[in-house]
């Protein structure tokens, strides 16, 4: 079920200012540092409202994540179709770009994990399937460049992608695009002959 439709209904206007409130706090301040009653109050709907929408916080939470995984697949599916090495090169241009933003405080995903350690949690399981599905984006184009491990090259991509998006927050390179480009050079390897 999309995230923008219920019972295949538009998404409600009081839901969307729900979700858009506690996306920009959550982005300034962290999950857990945000309570409910706040983001009731700043997106200006009543009590009953949230609780219509959302039983819980960590259902506001898990809907969060999963915004955010969409908008995600959307840049993604926005960069039409290249290469598959120059594919690779361009999901890490995203990624530089996201965390090039003004007041960028970290990765979404990897803050959130921060704050859900569970794995049965909903929001651990929604994050968990966001970054299944990065991965497995990274491993489709490594097998379309005729990497020779596939897998372990993915697993390489995003420890490299997780840790230019901690590099990204924490000391700001002014060389971000190029040393996120030069990682990923440097993980690939020499372009194979065709």
């Amino acid at each position: 079920m999309s995230a923008a439709r219920i019972n295949d209904r538009p998404e409600s206007l009081a839901r969307r200012r729900i979700l858009d409130t506690a996306t920009a706090l959550f982005s300034l301040e962290g999950v857990r540092a945000v309570g409910i009653d706040r983001i009731i109050a700043e997106a200006g709907v009543a009590k009953a409202t949230f609780y219509h929408h959302f039983a819980a916080k960590d259902d506001l939470v898990r809907a969060y994540i999963e915004e955010i995984s969409k908008g995600g697949r959307a840049a993604i599916a926005s960069l039409g179709r290249r290469p598959p090495r120059l594919m690779i090169l361009a999901v890490f241009d995203l990624i530089a770009g996201a965390a090039d933003q003004p007041g960028y405080r970290g990765c979404p995903f990897q803050n959130a994990a921060a704050e859900y350690p569970d794995a049965r949690s909903p929001v651990r399981q929604a994050i968990d399937k966001h970054r299944h599905w990065k991965w497995g984006i990274l491993r489709d184009l490594l097998i379309a460049d005729a990497n020779p491990d596939p897998d372990r090259t993915a697993d390489a991509l995003t420890v490299a992608a997780d840790g230019l998006l901690v590099v990204s927050h924490l000391d700001r390179p002014a060389n971000l695009r190029s040393l996120i480009r030069d990682t990923v050079d440097r993980v690939l390897g020499a372009p194979r002959p065709v």
